[in-house]
């Protein structure tokens, strides 16, 4: 009877444990199963940002007011929630100049610096501008930094510990971790710097040595930093603002931070911020308004001209139905990004027959986001004409409604052009093979046709 006992409880045992066993191996497969699930969700999410089809924008040009009226400086600031301020403006061409600029008024800071970059760069350039950060921060100026994780991937940690040791705040914007990585594909490709409060620089370049002096990769680059003094320079702080609390959760405040004394004299200007999370943007928006309410001139400077098709049609009729005079300068033999530069020669070919002129940089990388419409409208900032920038990147730029300010924009634009080579139509109909398989292959940017 014990024996028999024994057995019963010993197979009552194994039972157990068996079920046991079988529990966990189904737990454990469930787990699995969600996992791969989450997993395949998230690709898909990651995938259809990167290649998803964008917004179609179209507005009615019969019921936009005249580009020169009150009327339409009103309604430009009410699409991109921007009121116009009074500022006084700069234009900084080239690294020799926009960095010299910086230098002087991180140097000069006494009570707050905030800067934020996509490219922030081991070198020459970024040792000095966080030598005078950590100099300044260990007088008592309030530094932060937001640098983007992925757009400085290569840029160690490490490389901030003086800043850091030194009083100064350094954070990344949405770092490759476990907590972050479902927002891998948002990235902040903002430029911007503001000290004290009250001024400000905003542009197209980040920091880096390629953007002072030449490098093993190339000439120096080409690019346009605009210095900011007046009221806008808070709505220009306010975009950093909103990153820093995205990375820190601390809400800026104080007159250290934003100074809101108005300027008797200057331009009018707006402070266009664009967070899109894959929606619409604001830049978006307001590049496809210039566009279609232009009458005479449309003069577009970017790195990486790949426009969506609202875009597109919307400067075919700017050329061919009101005959405005449309040039476009991208960037020629010395692109950072060989395949973009191909891939955009199949938007040129439509473009060209239309009548636009699409010039190439020779010299250097181009790396200028410009636009000016009529003579009278110029956009500069962070946006390239592309649909990481105007569907997910957030990004910054100023706009300005001055005919004196846009002509020294122009007359850098025509300085480019004679260092340029246009692409005729009969060139852009015998792209070599390199061309048409690159075209061929780049099936999730067709996506956007």
């Amino acid at each position: 009877m014990p024996l028999l006992r024994y057995r019963v409880l010993r197979g009552t045992r194994m039972d157990m444990i068996r079920n046991k066993s079988k529990r966990a191996r189904h737990i454990t497969n469930a787990l699995a199963v969600f996992g791969a699930g989450a997993l395949v969700f998230q690709t898909w999410r990651i995938a259809l940002a990167v290649g998803g089809e964008p917004t179609k924008y179209r507005v009615d040009r019969r019921r936009l007011p005249p580009i020169d009226s009150e009327d339409f400086l009103q309604y430009v600031s009410a699409l991109t929630d921007s009121p116009p301020q009074t500022s006084r403006i700069s234009v900084l061409r080239n690294g020799e100049r926009f960095y010299e600029a910086e230098l002087q008024a991180i140097r000069e800071a006494k009570h707050s610096i905030n800067l934020e970059a996509y490219e922030f760069f081991p070198g020459e350039v970024t040792q000095d501008v966080l030598k005078a950060l950590s100099e300044r921060a260990q007088a008592g100026v309030e530094v932060r930094v937001v640098i983007d994780a992925i757009g400085s991937f290569g840029t160690p940690g490490s490389y901030f510990d003086g800043l850091r040791q030194a009083g100064g705040r350094m954070v990344w914007y949405h770092p490759v971790n476990s907590k972050d990585w479902p927002y891998l594909n948002h990235r902040s490709h903002r430029k911007l710097l503001v000290a004290d409060g009250q001024l400000g620089f905003i542009g197209g370049a980040d920091f880096a040595d390629h953007w002072l002096k030449a490098t093993k990769e190339g000439p120096a680059w080409r690019d346009t930093v605009l210095r900011v003094d007046g009221g806008t320079v808070s709505a220009l702080n306010a975009v950093f603002a909103e990153n820093w609390l995205e990375s820190t959760g601390e809400i800026l405040a104080g007159k250290d931070q934003f100074q809101f004394a108005p300027l008797e004299a200057g331009v009018q200007a707006m402070i266009v911020s664009s967070t899109p999370h894959g929606g619409t943007s604001r830049a978006r928006m307001l590049y496809q308004t210039l566009i279609e309410a232009a009458n005479e001139s449309i003069h577009i400077t970017t790195p990486y001209f790949v426009p969506d098709r609202s875009a597109r049609k919307a400067i075919l009729r700017a050329a061919k139905d009101r005959g405005a005079e449309v040039k476009i300068l991208t960037v020629g033999p010395h692109s950072d990004h060989a395949m973009t530069r191909r891939l955009s020669r199949m938007f040129d070919k439509p473009l060209a027959a239309a009548g636009a002129e699409i010039y190439e940089y020779q010299p250097s990388m181009i790396h200028a986001k410009l636009m000016t419409i009529d003579g009278l409208w110029a956009v500069a900032g962070s946006t390239n004409f592309d649909h990481r920038s105007f569907d997910l990147n957030d990004e910054v730029n100023i706009l300005i409604r001055d005919r004196g300010l846009t002509a020294q924009i122009e007359e850098d634009f025509a300085r480019d052009l004679e260092q340029s080579r246009r692409l005729t139509l009969r060139s852009l109909k015998h792209a070599d093979l390199a061309d048409r398989l690159v075209q061929d292959a780049s099936w999730v940017l067709r996506r956007e046709e």
